[in-house]
């Protein structure tokens, strides 16, 4: 590194934030809020991110590279494994942590030392933020004991309280941590936005469909793989994706009646696809049956969650 670089690294400030906290505590909301486009896939159920999703936000002077992750849970399965190792691998890529809490939900008491996700932060060297969600749900005198609980048990570096969907206290947030990013050249281009194929956006848009429309069991048991990805000028682009569950129970409920379930999930995916990739598609979708193929490591690696 030259003189020149060296100087240009000490007027820069870049690095690795990740999102972390219990199962639908609003992650994902506040990554897409802070970028300021849907990086990642939002539903009212929880588990709905099962990745480490990669979104970028760049400054003049700045490049945060904010790592949402999975919900921290107790595994059951070989998948949720995985997705355990995804927010592990965050954490440990991080410079900054920001920790996730609902104002309404926000676990205090004994409880708090047996919490998964509270449990994490006893381990980091690192300087790691509060961030408490949802503060549009609550009365504001409600979060003063939230605050003095948390404080108490943890040496935050600071405590944010924000509704991520609404976008209050979100320029707070941002405007400290770039404060403390290391001093460090850009990690990427600044018109990046992730570092994720358009294949993993289309197959996350598609599941999120399946998680908005589907109950119970069906969202938690399905995955989507895009076989054929093929880009046309001046035509519509052909993208054919199947959706594997785990029953044939599963599969008939997925397609419904006449398909017309299944054709309902495309049209909706299809739109937003289409709004992300700024051109017209041609969806097709498929669904096959893959005997717990959330317990199976092959699957889990072709599917890319190994």
């Amino acid at each position: 590194m030259d003189k020149e670089q060296v100087n240009e690294s000490q007027q820069f400030r870049a690095g690795y934030v990740a999102i972390i906290g219990d199962p639908n505590v609003g992650k994902s909301t506040l990554m897409n809020a802070l970028i300021g486009q849907k990086i990642s896939i939002v539903t009212k159920k929880p588990q709905t991110t099962r990745h480490k999703v990669l979104g970028i936000l760049s400054g003049e002077h700045y490049q945060i590279v904010f790592l949402d992750t999975p919900g921290l849970l107790k595994p059951k399965y070989l998948l949720q494994n995985a997705m355990m190792d995804f927010a592990q691998s965050a954490i440990e890529d991080a410079d900054l942590v920001f920790f996730m809490i609902e104002a309404a939900d926000p676990k205090m008491g004994p409880e708090i030392e047996h919490d998964l996700a509270f449990k994490k932060l006893k381990s980091l060297k690192k300087p790691v933020y509060l961030v408490i969600n949802k503060i549009d749900l609550v009365k504001k005198e409600s979060l003063l004991p939230i605050i003095d609980f948390y404080s108490k048990n943890y040496p935050f570096k600071e405590i944010f309280p924000i509704s991520a969907l609404k976008l209050e206290g979100t320029d707070d947030l941002l405007q400290t941590v770039v404060k403390e990013l290391p001093e460090h050249l850009p990690y990427y281009p600044p018109d990046i936005i992730s570092e994720h194929p358009e294949r993993f956006f289309v197959s996350e848009i598609i599941r999120e469909k399946i998680f908005e429309r589907y109950r119970e069991e069906i969202p938690y048991s399905a995955t989507v793989d895009i076989i054929e990805f093929k880009e046309h000028a001046g035509r519509k682009d052909v993208i054919q994706a199947e959706i594997y569950v785990e029953r044939e129970s599963q599969k008939g409920i997925l397609i419904g009646k006449r398909g017309k379930a299944l054709k309902a999930i495309g049209e909706l995916a299809r739109k937003d696809i289409e709004v992300f990739l700024e051109r017209p598609v041609f969806l097709q979708l498929y669904v096959k049956v893959r005997e717990k193929w959330r317990e199976r490591e092959e699957w889990l690696k072709r599917l890319g969650y190994k």
